[in-house]
């Protein structure tokens, strides 16, 4: 039988069947993806073939081959990846600028994952009810840098309730995946979406400005206006993998763009004449955080340790 995997808490996988049974279920086996290292062998969003057995329970057989995937390196092996989830729609990044931090090169890191298999994203800054003054003038330079590349952005506050109408307009008839760091309010957002879930939610370290986890594992929600919201852990840092150097580039629209117009084909933007990415970092037509985002990535290749804070 198929089905839809809509959880996993370690070794055991929640699969949803086609006749709208919620069976518990583990892999069958010594079962492994083909040509890919991860942490995780199934994730949520996966659509699977089942076998279930006189207990209720079920053992996943198959794995059906995947639309594409959100993954990043796993934290604790550098040459190993973890798969967040798999046959998305779009996937939402869920910043804060204050309350906790969200980098820029964490949020560029994770654009570039997506654009490299192809998932669309939306930036959603969350909070901004805590915001002082010099809090929405950076907000408001990140709106402008991430809309003009192509990328749409929303305002909100879970805690009030801003915003959130037009939020949940972005998810509807959708598979999307909810991400971003630990404290920034993923589960008070799926809470004022779906107050009947309750879900359980963090305070930020006041000294350290950060969040605590409080989703232990990685859960497809779906939605009563049709789709469906895949919550997951927070990521503390983002290690990108599977992404070859003359790539990188491709990753980010801006650069891309203007790349046809370099003086060479392979071109890194670092330091060969007739660069006109150089040329436009300067001048200021690429925002300068994004270069040091993509200058970062290409760095990840040349380092054989995962540095995991970003």
């Amino acid at each position: 039988m198929k089905g839809l995997v809509i959880k996993n808490t370690g070794s055991w996988y929640t699969v949803r069947t086609e006749d709208r049974r919620d069976i518990e279920s583990k892999i069958k086996g010594n079962f492994r993806l083909k040509n890919i290292r991860t942490t995780n062998p199934i994730a949520v969003g996966d659509r699977v073939k089942v076998d279930i057995n006189n207990e209720g329970t079920a053992f996943i057989t198959e794995i059906e081959e995947r639309r594409n995937y959100i993954i990043r390196r796993a934290s604790n092996l550098s040459k190993q990846a973890h798969i967040i989830a798999a046959n998305l729609d779009q996937a939402i990044l869920i910043v804060t600028v204050n309350y906790p931090i969200t980098t820029t090169i964490f949020i560029d890191r994770f654009l570039a994952t997506a654009e490299a298999y192809s998932i669309p994203v939306k930036i959603v800054f969350n909070k901004i009810d805590r915001y002082h003054d010099h809090d929405v003038a950076v907000m408001e330079s990140l709106i402008k840098i991430y809309t003009a590349i192509g990328y749409h952005c929303e305002k909100i506050c879970a805690l009030t309730d801003e915003g959130i109408g037009g939020f949940k307009e972005l998810l509807k008839n959708k598979i999307s995946l909810l991400s971003g760091h630990s404290g920034v309010g993923k589960s008070t957002i799926i809470n004022r979406i779906l107050p009947e879930l309750n879900l359980k939610t963090g305070l930020i370290s006041e000294y350290h400005n950060k969040g605590m986890h409080t989703t232990t594992f990685s859960e497809m929600i779906e939605l009563p206006e049709g789709g469906y919201i895949i919550d997951t852990p927070g990521i503390k840092g983002f290690g990108t993998i599977e992404m070859e150097e003359a790539e990188i580039s491709h990753y980010f629209p801006e650069i891309f763009r203007l790349s046809e117009g370099c003086r060479f084909s392979n071109c890194t933007h670092r330091h060969e004449p007739g660069c006109v990415v150089l040329e436009a970092v300067h001048e200021k037509r690429i925002a300068e955080s994004r270069y040091k985002s993509y200058l970062s990535i290409l760095k990840d290749k040349e380092e054989s340790k995962y540095r995991e804070e970003y």
